[in-house]
């Protein structure tokens, strides 16, 4: 066994020692349950917390949900750093160490690859510039007041009296976590914008296509948005005059670079694969649902908001819910807010103060772009000239090993983060460009190119947010809101509603829509160091519709808007159904009650197979097994599209949905594009009956096996959806055959090309084989959620541990409703089975008539000690789509108040 692996696993038996000690498991000693409830917040009685001016209230109602009650906005935002802490610290040292790349100082050397890559992107640096020249002296000090908050709890809190984590921790390497500070919490804004990037995966993705397939085919790969018939967010007259014009490139292809990139970008791509998904995963799926409706079409007579971001589940949850409150609300302190916060960091992120609410959904603009750069030992080609790299050391200390020095490589396009592969060391060897000077074996690297990387105002925005009284406060707000960028939506107590797109978008040369790499080497292809005017950014307020939609979704019809904002939008299936939604229900005067908008919420429904079940109930099933795949076949005849948990049909759909994709798409697509995750169970090569027997004795090969290995596999995200509705009704379409001679071939393998219907028929087969080794023979026992599970995973420790620990960290499994691309997003990955990969990481409806009639609810709860009532007790009801009441007024909080304290000086 190799020493590193050795290694590895030595401490993770340690680990896994040190936790079942902590834990009581086996041992069962009052010492043990003692360590476990040692780091169980106090939240009775009073504490003393240095630097406050005044006494603090901390009221927890029945879910361990604190609000919080100052005369002063820093000792509000100290009292939020304690609080935070007492209940998430843990999560809150992990991510501050994932974004300064120091992981390997708690964890070791299996995250060494992972900090050298976040080092180059030099996260924690850019946060300290905007520490130290962008952000305004009143934001240093909420910012220095919650970090004091934070570390007045360390001072009185280490080892178990931490977390339970913190004692294995010790046991392993003796870490000690250190204090706290304002940078750490500003940095956590570029993990945010990082899964919220925009295109880069498909700026990938194309490039890796070209060495198989045409430009057609590519394009074919990805429609145009639907416009008309999925309706953007605002219309075209919803901006400022404008200046300045977009040019749409004259070809979709790449400027100047040719297949051989493909070892380049297949590494890139594998880098960014071993990043930890923060926010959640990449794919087409992914994003979140806000709308809001106009008190005229509600039973209130006031604004309905509602918002639920769909994020990669995480246990503790991303998000912690909280109530900041100035006991007087003035100049003085300006805060009467409550909502959904980032352990780590002051102020509220999404929800709703005393005058106004707002709800976030990833706007998907395109801010990164990679460039290939023509390189030598020392410098780079840039208009005919080599020029020196910006060059700095980076030293990656490592718990329980020698620290790894690191020399990042800095160009005018950004950092070559391709230097961070061993794989790409050797990038040039063959030619990734047509044309360069200077021959074509020369050597090359890959830069990236994104507005993160560049300081802003994004924290000051924060607070400018959470003390807006009206639209054009809010405004002001998203002024200063550059990344990520989010679509912003608005309602107030006077009954407006409103939407507002902020962030910095480069304004690119005439020609490069952004969805190849580009040539670095010449100034034709760079960013034009402008951005689109924030008084040009799509806006509306008060619409004559009488609401707002926004789930990722286009922002504006790209021929009616003179800039750029991306050519890889979401393509409006969940948007769409959400506006019909509400279309439906107020037509012919009916008005939309709070029940209504979590029943949207709720809602299942697949679009995709309402295109396609209309044909799977008309195919012949024919051969020796047609009575057993017709049976399946039956699931659909009826059924009413709904995805609920307890659905056959829904269960037997989406294996027919994912079967489909392989034998249209997944053959034919360049080996690189394949995932990591799991393949589809099929038959040994050469057999072509069903993948396990009826007696449900698996006679197939191993998943991920022979017939996979060279295969890339559609993620099933709702482009998949536009690429099947544009060829459905062309039955002798190319994608249709299952042959890759007959797809690859000339005209003479005509004969051997099969049609739509033929491939339908084979994917019915394939998914009734699939579900039969799954869930069994007899299909009344099957069901969505049983392959439709959740599993929470603890951070660290419950992800890369052993068995053992994360059956004592992690909880699981739910079997849930919803789907891909539904309104109740629960995304699954058909690249990697149908277990869910992304969820609505929290619901939220604000009535704007009365915010003590608001409702949420939290993934997971409020505490991220795994052996606290509050770990995951919101779980079982998120699951079941319910919601728990939201106070707000001070009687109603006191009055469903379960712990109060009192923080003192």
């Amino acid at each position: 066994m190799p020493a590193r692996k050795k290694t590895r696993r030595l401490r993770l038996i340690v680990i896994v020692m040190a936790l079942l000690l902590v834990a009581g498991i086996g041992y069962g000693s009052y010492w043990s349950v003692g360590t476990v409830h040692a780091s169980f917040p106090q939240t009775t009685g009073s504490l003393k917390l240095k630097g406050l001016s005044a006494p603090v209230d901390v009221k927890r109602d029945t879910n361990g949900i604190p609000q919080i009650y100052a005369d002063t906005p820093e000792d509000l935002f100290r009292a939020q750093g304690y609080v935070q802490a007492q209940d998430r610290f843990y999560e809150m040292d992990v991510r501050r160490h994932l974004t300064s790349g120091r992981l390997s100082e708690m964890f070791g050397k299996g995250q060494v690859e992972t900090d050298a890559f976040l080092r180059t992107l030099d996260w924690h640096g850019v946060a300290q510039q905007e520490y130290d020249t962008k952000l305004s002296p009143t934001t240093k000090k909420y910012l220095q007041s919650y970090s004091d908050g934070v570390n007045a709890y360390l001072q009185d809190h280490s080892g178990a009296g931490l977390s339970v984590e913190y004692a294995a921790l010790s046991l392993v390497n003796n870490y000690k976590p250190e204090p706290w500070t304002p940078v750490d919490s500003v940095a956590w804004l570029k993990a945010m914008a990082w899964d919220l990037r925009g295109n880069m995966q498909d700026e990938i993705d194309r490039a890796l296509m070209t060495s198989r397939l045409s430009q057609a085919q590519i394009k074919q790969l990805y429609p145009a948005y639907p416009y008309d018939r999925n309706r953007p967010i605002v219309d075209a007259g919803a901006v400022d005059p404008i200046t300045g014009t977009y040019k749409p490139a004259g070809s979709n292809g790449p400027q100047g670079l040719n297949s051989t990139v493909d070892g380049q970008l297949a590494g890139i791509s594998q880098i960014i694969d071993q990043m930890p998904a923060l926010l959640g995963p990449s794919g087409t799926g992914i994003g979140s649902n806000s709308w809001v409706v106009s008190g005229t079409y509600t039973t209130t007579g006031k604004p309905l908001l509602a918002n639920d971001p769909h994020l990669a589940p995480q246990l503790p949850s991303l998000w912690y819910q909280m109530g900041l409150h100035c006991r007087r609300v003035g100049a003085a302190c300006p805060y009467d807010v409550a909502g959904y916060t980032f352990s780590g960091m002051p102020g509220v992120i999404i929800g709703h103060n005393q005058d106004i609410a707002w709800g976030m959904t990833n706007l998907g603009a395109d801010v990164t772009d990679l460039y290939l750069e023509k390189v030598t030992a020392g410098t780079y080609l840039y208009n005919g000239e080599q020029v020196p790299f910006a060059t700095r050391k980076e030293t990656i200390k490592v718990a329980g090993g020698k620290p790894r020095t690191i020399i990042v490589r800095g160009t005018r396009n950004g950092p070559l983060i391709s230097d961070r592969s061993d794989e790409l060391t050797t990038v040039g060897k063959t030619a990734p460009v047509t044309d360069p000077p200077g021959g074509v074996n020369s050597g090359y690297a890959v830069a990236l190119k994104w507005t993160a990387l560049t300081p802003s105002k994004t924290m000051d925005a924060v607070f400018e947010l959470d003390r807006a009284t009206k639209f054009s406060d809010f405004r002001t707000a998203a002024h200063d809101f550059a990344v990520p960028s989010q679509n912003l939506i608005y309602a107030d107590t006077s009954g407006n509603i409103g939407y507002q797109a902020p962030g910095s978008i480069p304004i690119r040369p005439p020609g490069d829509n952004g969805t190849y790499p580009q040539p670095g080497w010449s100034s034709r292809y760079s960013w034009t160091n402008k951005y689109i005017p924030f008084q040009s950014m799509p806006y509306e307020y008060n619409p004559a519709r009488g609401y707002i939609v926004t789930a990722n979704q286009a922002v504006i019809d790209q021929s009616k808007y003179p800039f750029l904002l991306t050519e890889d939008w979401d393509y409006g299936t969940r948007s769409q159904r959400i506006n019909d939604l509400i279309a439906s229900k107020i037509k012919d005067g009916g008005k939309i009650s709070m029940d209504d908008m979590q029943s949207v919420q709720n809602d299942d429904s697949s679009e995709i197979a309402k295109l396609l079940v209309p044909l799977l109930t008309k195919i012949n099933i024919t051969g020796d097994k047609g009575d057993y795949v017709g049976k399946a076949q039956q699931l659909l005849v009826g059924w009413d599209y709904n995805q609920d948990s307890d659905s056959a049909a829904a269960a037997y759909f989406n294996a027919v949905w994912r079967n489909v994709l392989k034998l249209a798409f997944g053959n034919k697509l360049p080996k690189e594009l394949r995932p990591k995750g799991q393949c589809l169970r099929v038959p040994p090569a050469g057999q072509t009956g069903p993948v396990d027997n009826l007696d449900g004795k698996s006679n197939t090969v191993e998943e991920c096996g022979e017939r996979d290995a060279d295969e890339a596999q559609p993620d099933g995200g709702d482009r998949w959806f536009e690429v099947v509705r544009d060829i459905i009704n062309q039955p002798d379409n190319q994608w249709w055959t299952m042959s890759t001679t007959a797809f690859f071939g000339t005209d003479q393998n005509k004969a051997h090309r099969s049609d739509r219907d033929q491939l339908l028929q084979q994917a019915m087969k394939d998914a009734r084989y699939e579900l039969t080794a799954k869930l069994g023979k007899d299909i009344d026992t099957w069901s969505w959620g049983r392959l439709h599970k959740l599993n929470l995973k603890n951070q660290t420790l419950g992800t890369d541990g052993p068995g053992v620990v994360k059956w004592l960290l992690n909880r699981g499994p739910w079997q849930l409703s919803g789907g891909e691309a539904a309104v109740d997003a629960t995304g699954w990955d058909a690249a990697g089975g149908y277990d869910v990969v992304w969820v609505p990481s929290m619901r939220m409806i604000v009535n704007l008539q009365d915010f003590d009639k608001s409702r949420w609810i939290n993934l997971t709860g409020a505490s991220g000690h795994a052996y606290n009532p509050h770990y995951t007790d919101q779980t079982d009801k998120w699951a079941n789509g319910e919601l728990l009441p939201w106070y707000f007024s001070d009687a109603q909080v006191d009055r469903a108040a379960k712990a109060k304290m009192a923080l003192t000086p």
